[in-house]
């Protein structure tokens, strides 16, 4: 097992009634896994994970357009384009072979073009390539190199279409591999003090701004060694878009999140302490669960909060009420302007990441195993009974076990967790989640 890389993000830009959400759905497939109990993360499909032959990537969705004015089209893709130039790794830009090469189009592939960042075009709707392929060969106009002619309806040439987008994610990820700095990414909703938490953790007020006109690196990274330790924050806030619309703003925020998070070991999730934790904050927390990521919550502005002796359990209390799905997270209660209990920070990051990365010898978890199957018996449907043959670690970050069972159907989600918690219970795992696959074995006489 190497070291789990992070996947690369695409973005997919273009104008209304292209077909965005076609290819999104033909990429994605139907399968988009809603974990019942996550709150309000895939259901409004800003991004979902898509695999083709042995790539991992995740697929977002810039945004929707109002098809208002062409000025309101333009204004709105220029923002979308952006939001893929600070986030993506590569960009796919997609245009209709039916409306043909439209103004909006070639404004737009301009600065996608100046961006420096690999972009692939692709032509939609080409459902019949004999007809259609002259029209196809206008859009090297752009000059955004080769179009693709698919068509995401009758998934025609997607498959060359992902060959081009996947070529360009090697470069980036090589360099990933030898970095062995403990990666955390701050996240949370705006004006919760993500950014000066940093800088208190840093020591000193340095927020790195790109000198290269028009960029804003989105995400800015902050190296960092504490006690001999190298850490990289990775800092989400710098919102400073001046958005009219709250839900574009949740947009941009989920897809600022989903990319930092992706690139992260650790996650700190910030919550305002004076607001409370909200359903925002579960969304956010979410991302981090679902992509297997350690966890911490921090409370900030604690020392803005009346203290009476029940206000630290009854806080804690709600957060576990609201994050039901991630009880392994860590929470912490800090405050960025006073200093109170920052620095137990970076002791918890060390905790969490090294329960992140622990592994278990196959002899012990089996012992546990067995254990828990003599306490608690498995459960059993029309007098076929449940066997646990063997379990292992497949995997870290997050540790992975595969459990070998007689009947898969009858692996029930309640047993699984009851075996996670005796694991917990003997190696603790404070922080990270937990992943089980569930295999079949046939029986042996």
């Amino acid at each position: 097992m190497g070291k789990k890389k992070s996947r690369p993000i695409v973005a997919v830009v273009g104008r209304p009634n292209v077909g965005k959400s076609t290819l999104f759905n033909a990429l994605a497939g139907e399968k988009i896994s809603i974990v019942k109990d996550t709150p309000g993360i895939t259901r409004d499909r800003i991004y979902a994970d898509v695999t083709w032959l042995d790539m991992a990537f995740t697929l977002i969705d810039t945004g929707g357009i109002e098809p208002d004015s062409k000025d309101i089209i333009l204004s709105q893709m220029r923002e979308q384009a952006q939001i893929a130039i600070d986030t993506a790794e590569v960009i796919i830009f997609m245009v209709d072979v039916r409306q043909g090469l439209v103004d909006a189009d070639s404004k737009v592939a301009d600065m996608l073009r100046r961006s420096g960042k690999p972009v692939v075009l692709a032509v939609n709707k080409v459902d019949d390539f004999k007809k259609y392929m002259v029209d196809v060969y206008e859009f090297y106009n752009l000059g955004i190199g080769e179009p693709f002619a698919i068509s995401a309806v009758g998934k025609l040439g997607i498959g060359e279409l992902l060959d081009e987008v996947t070529s360009h994610f090697d470069a980036s990820a090589a360099q990933e591999e030898e970095d062995d700095r403990i990666k955390v990414a701050i996240v949370g909703k705006p004006n919760v003090g993500k950014s000066s938490i940093i800088n208190k953790l840093i020591g000193q007020n340095r927020v790195i701004v790109s000198d290269i006109a028009g960029t804003t690196r989105d995400a800015i990274d902050t190296e960092v060694t504490y006690q001999g330790k190298e850490y990289v924050f990775i800092d989400t806030a710098g919102l400073r878009r001046k958005n009219k619309i709250k839900e574009e703003l949740e947009r941009y925020m989920i897809i600022r999140t989903v990319s930092a998070v992706e690139r992260a070991d650790i996650v700190v999730l910030v919550i305002d302490a004076t607001e409370g934790i909200t359903e925002q904050d579960a969304k956010i927390a979410g991302i981090a669960h679902e992509r297997g990521k350690a966890a911490i919550i921090a409370v900030n502005k604690w020392d803005a909060i009346e203290k009476g002796n029940k206000t630290v359990s009854e806080f804690t209390q709600k957060v576990r009420q609201i994050l039901s799905f991630m009880p392994y997270a860590e929470i912490l209660f800090i405050s960025a302007v006073t200093g109170q209990r920052l620095f137990k920070l970076y002791e918890t990051i060390d905790i969490v990441y090294e329960n992140h990365a622990m592994r278990v010898a196959t002899g012990v978890l089996n012992e546990i195993m067995t254990e828990a199957v003599a306490l608690q018996q498995p459960p059993s449907d029309k007098g076929k009974k449940l066997r646990l043959y063997y379990i292992t670690q497949v995997a870290v970050k997050p540790p992975t076990f595969v459990i070998f069972v007689n009947d898969k159907e009858l692996m029930h989600f309640s047993y699984t967790r009851y075996i996670e918690n005796q694991i917990r219970e003997a190696f603790g795992f404070k922080g990270t989640p937990l992943k089980f696959i569930i295999r079949e074995r046939k029986e042996t006489k």
